[in-house]
This record gives C-alpha cells, sequence and structure tokens, in this order.
C-alpha cells in the first residue's frame, strides 16, 4: 500500500528518539511532505551518525531531551501543541540492557509514562503510536509468527522492558482515551537494516566496519533467526497507522510489523547476501560464544496489519541490503548521501 503522503502537509508531528537510525529516517521523509517536525531526544548515539550527515537540524525543531524528564517534555508540548505524536526513544540494545537494567528500564518504560502523560494533559493531539518491538512476547522459540494476542512477556532487560511499555500504553488507553479524543496503536517491529545506522552491536553495521577495514565480518551467532526489513517498510506502516487511525478511530490498536516469510532468515544467511551486494571479495566467519541470553528464533505474524490496512512490505531481504550498501558506498566515497535518501524514500512510495 502506497501511503498517501499529503496528509501530513503541514502537520505539527513530535518524533522521540528523532536523532536515532530509525528516527533520523523518519524526520526525513515527513519534511520531504511538508510536516512541521519537532524532535525530542538525547544528542546522537553514535559518532558518526545519520541525523549529523543529514544535516536535519536546520530544517526541524531539533530539542535535546531525556524522556525521563517530565517536566522538559511538558514544556515541549505546550509550546509546540503536536497533532501527532511518534514514539521511538528508548534504549534499543538487547546486550547493553544487562549492562545497564535500570536506565533501560527508566527510559523505555517510565519515559512512555512521560510521553502518555504529555498526550494526556495536551489538548493539541489527536494520534499516538508507540513503537516496539517483535522481542515484546514470551519467546516459545515457536516456527510460526507471533500474532498480537500472545501473551507479553520478554526474557531481558530490554525486551521485557518494551513489554511494559505495551502495557502502560494499554493502560492509558483505556483510562484515559477511551472517548476517542486521541487515538492510539502501537507497532511491533521486527530488526531493521538500512543506511546509516552505526550502532554498535548490531549486524548490518559490524558487516560495513569489517568492509572498510577489509577484514572478514564476525558473527557471532550466525544460526539465529530474525525478521530483517529495510527501516522505510516499517516507517511507512507507522505513517499509515498514525494517519488512518486519526481519520478513523476503529483503526486503533495492535500491530506486527514485518517481513514476510522470506525476509525471516538466519544472520549468517544475511551476511551472505551482504557479501554478495558488496562485491569486494569480503567473507565472513562463525565466532559463535556464549553470551547474555538472546532468542534464536523470533518471527512476526503480520496478518493482521496486511488485513486492515491492505498493507505488505515493498522490498524483500536482498534489495533491503541492496539498498544499505548503496547508501553506505555513496557515503563511503564522500557523494551526496541526502540525495541518495530522497531518491530512495522516493522509490520505495511510488
Amino acid at each position: 500500500m502506497v501511503v498517501g503522503m499529503d496528509y501530513y502537509q503541514n502537520k505539527r508531528v513530535l518524533v522521540t528518539g528523532h536523532t536515532g537510525f530509525k528516527g533520523t529516517w523518519l524526520c526525513k521523509i515527513l519534511l520531504m511532505n511538508g510536516a512541521q517536525v519537532t524532535g525530542y531526544s538525547l544528542s546522537p548515539p553514535t559518532d558518526p551518525n545519520l541525523f549529523s550527515i543529514c544535516n536535519l537540524e536546520k530544517n526541524m525543531n531539533s530539542i535535546i531531551g531525556d524522556i525521563r524528564d517530565l517536566q522538559m517534555l511538558k514544556n515541549t508540548f505546550a509550546k509546540v501543541k503536536p497533532e501527532i505524536v511518534f514514539h521511538l526513544a528508548a534504549q534499543p540494545i538487547v546486550r547493553e540492557s544487562y549492562l545497564a537494567p535500570v536506565y533501560t528500564y527508566e527510559t523505555n518504560v517510565m519515559g512512555t509514562v512521560n510521553i502518555l502523560e504529555c498526550v494526556r494533559i495536551a489538548d493539541s493531539v489527536r494520534s499516538f503510536v508507540n513503537v516496539t518491538t517483535d522481542k515484546v512476547y514470551k519467546n516459545n522459540e515457536w516456527e510460526w509468527g507471533y500474532r498480537e494476542n500472545e501473551i507479553l512477556d520478554g526474557f531481558d532487560p530490554y525486551s521485557n522492558s518494551k513489554s511494559c511499555s505495551e502495557l502502560v500504553t494499554h493502560c492509558y488507553k483505556n483510562s484515559f482515551f477511551a472517548d476517542g479524543r486521541v487515538v492510539i496503536s502501537t507497532a511491533r517491529a521486527g530488526n531493521v537494516i538500512g543506511g546509516g545506522d552505526f550502532a554498535l552491536d548490531r549486524i548490518i553495521p559490524d558487516c560495513v566496519r569489517a568492509a572498510q577495514k577489509h577484514e572478514k565480518i564476525i558473527v557471532r551467532n550466525p544460526h539465529s533467526i530474525r525478521p530483517y526489513q529495510h527501516v522505510l517498510d516499517p516507517l511507512f506502516a507507522y505513517l499509515m497507522i498514525a494517519m488512518r487511525q486519526a481519520q478513523d478511530c476503529s483503526f486503533a490498536g495492535y500491530y506486527n510489523v514485518g517481513p514476510n516469510d522470506d525476509g525471516c532468515v538466519t544472520t549468517g544467511h544475511l551476511v551472505d547476501i551482504f557479501c554478495k551486494k558488496w562485491n569486494e571479495n569480503l567473507e565472513w566467519k562463525n565466532c559463535f560464544k556464549e553470551g547474555p541470553h538472546e532468542a534464536s528464533f523470533l518471527k512476526l505474524d503480520c496478518t493482521r496489519l496486511k488485513k486492515i490496512f491492505g498493507w505488505s512490505p515493498r522490498w524483500d531481504i536482498e534489495t533491503a541490503i541492496e539498498k544499505t550498501v548503496e547508501w553506505t558506498k555513496c557515503y563511503l566515497n564522500d557523494d551526496n548521501v541526502i540525495q541518495c535518501m530522497e531518491r530512495q524514500i522516493a522509490m520505495f512510495n511510488n
């Protein structure tokens, strides 16, 4: 489904986590379509980072703040008066959550409480989308995809904190927004890839760093199966959900956002595709070692999103990696990465 982006023309949109990888791509899409964008986030989490590379700060209202700071959030809402809110701010790394569990819970749980409290107090917000993760489910290592009515749990602090974020959202929705004045959905997305992700402890950024150094790629767990998709696929789904629920409150709900079955691949196969697309005799090696628990098999059932909205993923895993490599080589060759992003966004939504 192609999203009618004219809807966002002149809309006041607040994006938390706007300096991150997904947040930057989302802000870029919104700016290209005439939205009045405000971002609220910590400083960019990596150096280099996509937000600075794209120089988005000059085209939007970028507020550097902590999602745990309720008063600063309240001040931002009072000043900006957003109509649509996308909540992406999070501590997003599983292994980091083992090292900093308290910070992870403070950010992912109380951060969600804070943003929803601001939505509750504000009289401007019409549509709210909380972006969580495929890891919110109690993972039984099933071979079939998890559906939205499965039990929420989450084994590690990151996954569990995002499950709690879902429950907080559900509580606020029932307690304060049952009258429909604000329509609320959560979107449970799989792993995303795309140009400009410089995060540590993520497989595609690790591949890029190894390729830059002409080294073999270290693969920690090549047999784990995850749903992978290009970052534009879930972002356009979020935009679609926020738009449609604002127009008709019956569309508010809980949605899995993931690839088709061919996008659920082993990490080893993902790296094989990357090596092929990079095309410089790149190789990888299996360096499996025991570490903090991570699920070995995880898959989403996105039937609900497809049935309700007529949605389907647009780029398969081969295309997703091809576009990631295209952006990365553009960046490494000092070409115009902003034009590359704009070209990919336009191509995706045509």
